[in-house]
């Protein structure tokens, strides 16, 4: 048996009912046109890590610390079979978090192996790099500009060198 309650629910769930909202965005949708400007994203293939292709060592530590890390096998290596890869990592006393870490570094390694620039580290190196070339240019032009501007100085005659005695 069906309710009052449920016949409101019924009819405010209806497909027949126009919805307002969608018609609006679908003409602004409409009427917006792809940028010519916008860069077109190459396609990133994915990296899938499998248990199979993973050769995971669990070995001891070393460096600071004292007696607890050359005890304790907590420092991981993690070898990628198929491309050669090997990460190891001792960032943490504890194996699980230097497991999850070398996990992370392995995929972001192979991530750039795979997809170049297009990999996140790939992003990332060429941001730096166009920022650092932007500030090589901008030190460029300030020191060419104070170069002119020391030369049309009208009181210097002689260098350090050939003043007269």
């Amino acid at each position: 048996m069906t309710t009052a309650d449920d016949n409101k629910d019924i009819q405010t769930i209806s497909p027949s009912a126009p919805d307002t909202s969608t018609n609006v965005n679908s003409k602004a949708n409409a009427k917006s046109k792809p940028n010519s400007k916008t860069k077109r994203k190459t396609p990133v293939e994915p990296v899938i890590l499998q248990e199979k292709d993973i050769d995971e060592k669990h070995i001891r530590g070393s460096g600071n610390g004292g007696q607890k890390i050359n005890k304790t096998s907590s420092c991981v290596q993690l070898m990628h079979r198929p491309t050669g890869t090997i990460v190891v990592c001792q960032d943490t006393r504890f194996l699980q978090q230097n497991r999850k870490i070398a996990y992370k570094r392995l995929k972001e390694k192979l991530d750039l192996q795979i997809n170049g620039t297009a990999s996140k580290i790939g992003k990332k190196v060429e941001k730096l790099r166009a920022r650092k070339h932007k500030q090589r240019q901008r030190a460029k032009k300030k020191y060419q500009q104070n170069e002119v501007a020391e030369s049309d100085d009208p009181e210097q005659t002689f260098g350090p060198c050939d003043t007269e005695r």
